[in-house]
């Protein structure tokens, strides 16, 4: 929670000016001329990455509108979000559509009942999206609450590897040091020991190497939660966040197990011994970025996790480094890794319409166009011209940046919404992809092996397919929020301070407390269902 007074100001000020934005005589439309000239005018919100250009300037955006005779007057977030949200909806003064990733979520719905549209009484008016369905029935299976209705619409852009993370180290700085790459947790010790203590980068300064960097936090994307795999444990990046996974039929949570708690130790013998950049707890990602691209050719950090290359370290110093397999945590141990691919490829609620909206039917037209397999990929890589070409013949291809001084990465998140967006990319759409993503291919293989044994459908929790009842949602929200509010706090003194043998009994015992227990009890139930209805 922000504590300051002037980021509470902040926060009001502009969920004040969200409201207002949203707000007019028509809940934020024109009516439907219906002459088939005049565009309708609508409301949105779209929840974007801070580096996304305007959405003016987005020419696919402007053509979908055209197609769909609609005028969207958008909304634009990019920061706080969530506390923005909680006061507009309280309102009941909402926008025609939302969009972004789970930019309302399940639990959102259960709580503000009425205020959502049911897609279902206006699908006939998107037949790109029953195409969708119809293709890729899981993204029914994702968007269909319990009760049979639909709020929320997935994506599906069908490219992404298997997991999200990958783990880098610095192949120059081996070579230069005399260094193999490491295999084990103890290997890895030593040669960060080595990065730290021998000039590992050459510059003639040995103190300005950063052996090992994350960008905070316990599980999720580019974090230490993956080392759990050198222990045989297969999380995924859409539940560990909260330390949520399954083992042997079991949903269990990695917060409270034996194996997290090794992990916590090593790590705090890293920091201690000043292997980890000492501010990876309090530093943001923009700067665990810039760190990992270092100075010029002179590379930064010396062992890390990311997408892939050259938008972790970006085009410079990227080809110094070397993509990793599981580090065993002892000789001999098999290892796992965290398997991503049903959150990297699919997401759930990337654009909802409100009940309230006196514009149903445009909106849905605008809906219909968006999720048209040509323009998915123009929503995720940016428009044809600048950022894809099209060979006239139903083929396409990912243009390289502009700028020849961009990594994709960057080039894709500020040229369109890209993964925040809605949209689907069907499975016959032929597009020649970029650099990067050929690379994130290329960098995946080491992992290859050790999630070649994973079964998606029992060995992770299925987070993206399940529907909660009313009651379970909000009791599985209150708890995570008690849940992570101490484990964050637990994890970042561990790894600082130490000390984790002493407190762990007392800390385990308070995550039963904070409703872990019953968490996992209702995460177990939904989890057999969906088995038994596979």
């Amino acid at each position: 929670m922000r504590k300051t007074l002037g980021t509470t100001l902040s926060l009001v000020l502009i969920s004040t000016a969200v409201l207002a934005a949203c707000s007019n005589s028509e809940n934020a439309s024109g009516g439907d001329p219906g002459d088939g000239t005049t565009p309708v005018r609508l409301k949105g919100i779209v929840n974007k990455h801070a580096l996304t250009k305007p959405v003016a300037e987005m020419e696919w955006l402007q053509e979908v509108e055209a197609a769909a005779g609609v005028k969207i007057d958008w909304q634009e977030i990019s920061a706080d979000w969530e506390q923005m949200k909680g006061t507009m909806l309280a309102s009941g003064d909402v926008p025609d559509l939302f969009v972004g990733p789970n930019i309302i979520t399940d639990a959102d719905f259960a709580q503000f009942q009425g205020l959502f549209q049911d897609l279902h009484e206006l699908m006939e008016l998107a037949p790109n999206v029953q195409r969708m369905f119809d293709e890729k029935p899981e993204t029914l299976s994702i968007a269909t609450q319990r009760d049979g209705q639909i709020y929320g619409l997935p994506k599906y852009q069908r490219y992404w590897p298997d997991s999200s993370t990958r783990q880098y180290i610095n192949q120059q700085w081996l070579d230069h040091l005399g260094l193999d790459v490491p295999t084990t947790w103890d290997e890895l010790y030593e040669v960060l020991l080595a990065f730290k203590n021998e000039d590992a980068n050459g510059n003639g300064d040995p103190g300005d190497e950063i052996p090992m960097d994350w960008p905070g936090g316990i599980g999720g994307y580019f974090n230490p939660a993956v080392m759990l795999g050198g222990m045989g444990m297969t999380i995924s990046a859409e539940v560990s966040g909260q330390g949520y996974f399954v083992e042997d039929g079991q949903v269990k949570n990695f917060l409270i197990d034996e194996r997290f708690k090794e992990m916590a130790g090593f790590l705090h013998k890293l920091y201690a011994a000043g292997l980890i950049n000492q501010e990876v707890f309090t530093s943001d990602y923009t700067k665990y970025q810039a760190l990992g691209r270092g100075t010029g050719d002179t590379a930064k950090i010396g062992f890390t996790w990311g997408w892939v290359a050259s938008d972790r370290f970006g085009e410079q110093v990227a080809p110094q480094y070397t993509s990793m397999p599981p580090l065993q945590a002892t000789p001999g141990t098999e290892v796992s890794w965290s398997y991503d691919a049903f959150n990297l490829n699919y997401g759930a609620n990337h654009i909802v319409m409100s009940a309230t909206s006196k514009n149903k039917e445009a909106a849905m037209r605008f809906i219909n166009e968006l999720y048209d397999p040509k323009v998915g990929i123009q929503v995720l890589f940016g428009s044809i011209g600048p950022n894809i070409e099209d060979h006239g013949d139903g083929t396409y291809s990912v243009l390289p940046p502009q700028d020849a001084q961009m990594d994709p990465g960057t080039w894709k998140w500020t040229s369109s919404w890209a993964d925040h967006g809605a949209f689907y990319i069907s499975d016959d759409m032929e597009l020649a992809l970029g650099k990067d993503m050929q690379e994130v291919l290329t960098q995946s293989e080491p992992l290859a092996d050790a999630l070649a044994g994973v079964d998606p459908m029992r060995d992770i929790y299925p987070g993206l397919f399940i529907k909660y009842s009313t009651q379970d949602n909000n009791t599985l929200s209150l708890n995570n929020t008690n849940i992570m509010n101490l484990a964050e706090t637990s994890f970042a003194k561990w790894v600082i301070n130490g000390g984790i043998e002493a407190e762990w009994e007392r800390f385990v015992t308070e995550m039963s407390r904070a409703g872990l227990e019953r968490n996992l009890e209702i995460m177990q139930q939904y989890y057999d269902e969906h088995l038994q209805e596979q």
